[in-house]
């Protein structure tokens, strides 16, 4: 086996490498985890989402989304409260600062993202986004 022709290997790497360089904006420069810039992204577009949504949205099990939430709350960027119709749940809100934060953050992530895509040919991106969003459809 070529393990660098490996599909999976090759595409974790890929993703792996990708997202450390956008960690490299919200992450040394903000002091968000992944974890956390990924409920940040979510509830800033979303507004409000239940525990389930963001674990699902996100890849992120149950106790990693109540940790990164718990750190989020604790910065004041997020809020949470019980759900009315299931005790269980609880529902995530982006509060005025979380928006502020990420109005000032997302920016400089997609600009971080840009470069990297940008430095591709245009081909080849367009293969990458339409084989990515086959590879999605094939897995669900």
């Amino acid at each position: 086996m070529n393990l660098e022709n490996y599909f999976p290997y090759m595409l974790a790497v890929a993703a792996e490498t990708f997202s450390r360089k956008l960690v490299k904006v919200y992450g040394q420069t903000y002091g968000l985890s992944r974890e956390e810039w990924r409920l940040l992204l979510l509830l800033a577009d979303a507004g409000e989402l239940t525990s389930l949504e963001l674990a699902k949205r996100t890849t992120l099990n149950k106790v990693q989304v109540s940790r990164a939430a718990d750190k989020l709350q604790d910065k004041g960027l997020i809020s949470r409260s019980v759900a009315d119709t299931d005790r269980r749940l609880r529902l995530y809100t982006c509060t005025e600062e979380g928006q502020r934060h990420f109005a000032e953050i997302y920016p400089q992530v997609n600009q971080c993202a840009d470069a990297i895509l940008n430095s591709m040919e245009a081909d080849d991106l367009a293969c990458l986004i339409r084989g990515l969003k086959a590879l999605q459809t094939a897995v669900e």
